[in-house]
């Protein structure tokens, strides 16, 4: 059965704001984005005012979820402050997934109750979860963590996939995937199985050229429930292929789970690597431990004649990994088969299993695992 906004719209007039105005009156709706039984929105309200609102924004979430055909509701509360006005404390809970104080890890050092990072909880059934992250745009980060994923599987690890890059999502591409994840009897999303890797990606919600037109709150809303909302299973490591940059996406990771670790991509040139000292610096501050640096289009070796150019520099990577005292994991040339498979959604550790290229990436997969092996073990 088809959704409709109007039929959004129709269950939004029923819910009542605090002051007992229809929410659709309330001017506090941004657009209704509704695609293939998702439905996206956010109420957007001033920071003091936002306790009172949690309630609302959970009927709001509620009221969409019990039309029929709905198969994903994302309601975001955004909490601005206006000019003027005074700080409020934040809501108790911004979402539904929101458990508040959890004990902290005995693998990780304690939080102050005052600390964002005081609310994350492990997700149940996955012993680790990982960032694969860089500090810019064009570095190769999701052909990189997908095969990183892949090598982690080749070595028996059991091993999950999370595409993060609500902007960009470069997975459903890179693995060929077009189909929709499908609910469990709890109502949470079921992992696609392909590579023999459980995946989950943004990209299987929404359309291939729908522009994701959102604001931080719904970014952070959205990452929460394929975090929260997904049938994972049990999973050694999940691996989560981060957007670039230093934003509200790599934030809201580091303060929901405790992050065993964080994984940079940069290639050699030193414009790059000045952004993957942004990154590093950052994990560092939300003290998640930095697994290593990898150096990627390290260099080309030119498949006719054998002649090898570093046409973006050599060894900047490995040089900053020693100058910032983090493990140096590893270089990845840039070469025609890894772009090909790529861009044909057989990557390169699946398709070409006994090839140079898998090589590298199960070697820096073993160097991930053995960070992680007291984790693994200890769940």
């Amino acid at each position: 059965m088809s959704v409709t906004q109007q039929q959004v719209l129709d269950v939004l007039g029923k819910v009542k704001s605090p002051d007992g105005v229809a929410l659709i009156h309330a001017n506090v709706l941004s657009s209704v984005t509704v695609n293939d039984g998702k439905v996206f929105f956010s109420i957007n309200v001033d920071a003091a005012e936002a306790r009172a609102w949690e309630s609302v924004r959970a009927a709001a979430e509620a009221a969409v979820r019990a039309i029929p055909g709905v198969t994903t509701a994302m309601i975001a509360l955004t909490a601005e402050r206006k000019p003027g006005s005074p700080a409020a404390a934040p809501p108790a809970a911004s979402h539904r997934h929101s458990h508040g104080v959890q004990p902290v890890s005995a693998h990780r050092p304690p939080q102050s109750p005052a600390s964002p990072m005081s609310k994350q909880s492990e997700i149940p059934g996955i012993a680790a979860v990982i960032a694969v992250a860089s500090g810019k745009g064009g570095v190769g980060k999701s052909t990189t963590a997908l095969n990183l994923a892949l090598g982690l599987r080749d070595l028996g690890l059991r091993v999950g996939l999370l595409d993060a890059d609500i902007y960009g999502p470069s997975v459903p591409r890179l693995t060929g995937i077009h189909e929709k994840p499908q609910l469990d009897d709890n109502r949470k999303m079921i992992p696609i199985q392909r590579f023999g890797l459980a995946i989950m990606s943004i990209g299987f919600l929404v359309e291939e050229e729908t522009a994701m037109i959102w604001r931080g709150p719904m970014v952070m809303s959205a990452i929460t429930q394929m975090l929260r909302d997904v049938a994972w299973g049990t999973l050694d490591v999940l691996v989560v292929d981060m957007p670039p940059g230093t934003g509200d996406a790599q934030l809201t990771l580091a303060q929901n789970v405790p992050l065993r670790g964080a994984v940079i991509i940069s290639t050699p040139q030193d414009l790059s690597l000045i952004d993957a000292r942004r990154g590093l610096a950052m994990f560092k501050k939300v003290n998640v431990p930095v697994l290593g640096i990898v150096e990627n289009m390290s260099y080309f070796q030119c498949p006719e004649c054998g002649t090898r150019s570093d046409i973006f520099g050599h060894g900047g990577a490995r040089l900053e990994a020693e100058r910032l005292g983090v493990p140096f994991l590893g270089e990845i040339p840039l070469h025609m088969s890894i772009r090909a498979t790529s861009d044909s959604g057989t990557p390169v550790v699946d398709s070409e299993p006994d090839g140079p290229h898998a090589s590298i990436y199960r070697a820096i997969g073993a160097k991930v695992r053995d960070q992680l092996q007291g984790v693994i073990a200890a769940a």
